[in-house]
């Protein structure tokens, strides 16, 4: 009698437990659904708000990564600026270099009025070789002058740098402005820390009304990677990448195909341990100005000097 009333009370239990298991089956299954859902209806959202978007920065052929250095890749970042005619010219050039193996992203800044030469065309300012002749045309200058070898490109029409901000970022990003600016940049921007929309961001990105020139608003766009970089530690972020994804589809244009592009942006925005360094090119000491009818007020620099100063701050022996 003792065996035939103990053996109902297993079988009971093991029901329990498959019912649990079903249903815990069941709320993954519904979770994934959502997310993957919620991520398609905001990856098209996105992608709507790019349609139409026109940038055309060209045919692009990188370079081969150095067996030397097979985890280094170097990516060429442009800023365009329509000149109203169609035609449009850098005012934003940048090499970032991806160390994987050290953990560590190396941000080169090139000024605009670099008395550079162009392969193929007369000696004018470094911005005005997307303007002959597309992305091509400023990696093999950059590349020619200063031996960086790169790999990919990312460009990025202004108007769209605004609205990329404010998908990613709908709260702003957190910047410490040190004066009042306000001229030419379509915005006014008063003292302190701020959360900066993405037209406040591109205005204090642009602005060079003060002595600092040039030199100061390449300070600041370093100042903007890496403080865009911070905010995209928040956990919140993840809830705008699907619709980022969709919107940078259109909005920027690079070599790299989608699955590409998001894969090593999310490794490059996710990746906490990693630094990030700056450099201004020219550097101290290796430039004098200088005026051209053709050209304009320009910045002549000794390029051997600055070959010496991004080998060193690369660790790469640049050819």
């Amino acid at each position: 009698m003792e065996d035939h009333y103990g053996e109902p009370m297993p079988r009971r239990r093991r029901k329990k437990r498959l019912r649990v298991g079903r249903v815990l089956f069941t709320v993954l299954a519904l979770c994934f659904l959502g997310i993957g859902a919620y991520s398609y209806i905001q990856y098209n959202a996105g992608k709507s708000l790019a349609s139409g978007n026109v940038i055309n920065p060209g045919d692009f052929k990188g370079d081969a990564v150095d067996p030397k250095y097979p985890t280094v890749e170097n990516y060429l970042l442009l800023g365009t600026d329509d000149d109203g005619g169609g035609k449009s010219r850098t005012d934003t050039m940048m090499v970032l270099s991806w160390d994987k193996s050290e953990q560590k992203i190396r941000v080169i800044s090139f000024m605009r009025d670099i008395y550079a030469d162009i392969p193929g065309y007369k000696s004018y300012k470094l911005n005005t070789a997307y303007y002959l002749k597309g992305v091509q045309a400023t990696k093999d200058t950059i590349s020619g002058m200063f031996g960086v070898p790169i790999h990919h490109y990312a460009a990025v029409d202004f108007d769209n740098f605004e609205s990329i901000v404010d998908i990613a970022f709908p709260n702003g990003v957190e910047i410490d402005v040190k004066k009042e600016m306000s001229e030419k940049i379509g915005v006014t921007l008063t003292p302190g820390k701020k959360r900066l929309n993405g037209k406040e961001l591109l205005g204090y990105a642009r602005f060079r009304a003060d002595a600092e020139g040039d030199f100061g608003r390449v300070g600041r766009q370093q100042e903007i990677i890496s403080a865009m970089k911070e905010e995209a530690m928040s956990p919140g972020m993840l809830l705008h990448v699907p619709k980022l994804a969709g919107a940078l589809s259109g909005y920027i244009k690079t070599d790299l195909t989608t699955k590409d592009e998001l894969s090593r942006a999310a490794t490059l925005l996710m990746n906490k341990g990693a630094d990030v360094e700056t450099m201004t090119v020219p550097v101290e000491g290796s430039y004098s100005f200088a005026n051209y009818s053709h050209a304009g007020s320009v910045i002549e620099v000794d390029v051997e000097k600055n070959r010496e100063a991004i080998s060193k701050f690369l660790g790469m022996k640049l050819d």
